[in-house]
């Protein structure tokens, strides 16, 4: 049984080259189902997907949220997306680009999103992960922090955090750290 698939693969092949045109690249899984779940995003306004390697790449890209509600309102904030060959079984890579001052993400760009991490399944998608971090600007969370000094500010003086964010996102230090502006 096998080796007859094996035969109508070649047999396919042969015909694909046989047409002049060049072999035809095999999609793997995951970007099947990338290409699915990209064609069936329902974004915010306040988000915005695109390609910097060009549409042929859909496992790299970059997306771009700019919150219109809660303490960083009106700044914007980039994301570079790595999906795996293996998607949806393994979650995407996930980097914040922008240097932000935020309980969940590091001045490396590391994301804490538990759907990233331990709660990922093959049924969520770009869209979800998207909502995610649209979510951690709107409603931070200082329980389960990559910054732990940004999360003690939050828990325990909101005001002063929402000074360091407007610092931050002015272009200013926060303690011993500039932020550049991006709002």
């Amino acid at each position: 049984m096998i080796k007859l698939f094996k035969v109508k693969e070649k047999q396919r092949e042969l015909a694909e080259n046989a047409s002049g045109g060049p072999p035809v690249k095999k999609q793997s899984a995951g970007e099947l189902r990338l290409h699915k779940d990209i064609s069936e995003l329902n974004l915010p306004q306040s988000c915005t997907i695109h390609f910097p390697n060009g549409k042929d790449d859909l496992m790299n890209f970059e997306v771009s949220i700019r919150p219109d509600d809660g303490y960083y309102i009106c700044g914007t904030f980039l994301f570079s997306f790595q999906v795996s060959p293996i998607y949806p079984h393994e979650a995407p890579k996930v980097k914040c680009k922008t240097k932000v001052y935020h309980p969940n993400i590091d001045l490396e760009g590391n994301v804490c999103l538990n759907i990233l991490r331990e709660d990922w399944k093959p049924v969520l998608n770009i869209n979800t992960v998207i909502y995610g971090l649209y979510h951690l600007f709107t409603e931070p969370n200082y329980e389960d922090p990559l910054n732990h000094d940004a999360a003690a500010v939050l828990r325990g003086n909101p005001r002063l955090f929402e000074s360091n964010v407007r610092r931050a996102m002015s272009g200013g230090y926060v303690g011993q750290t500039f932020f550049p502006r991006y709002i």
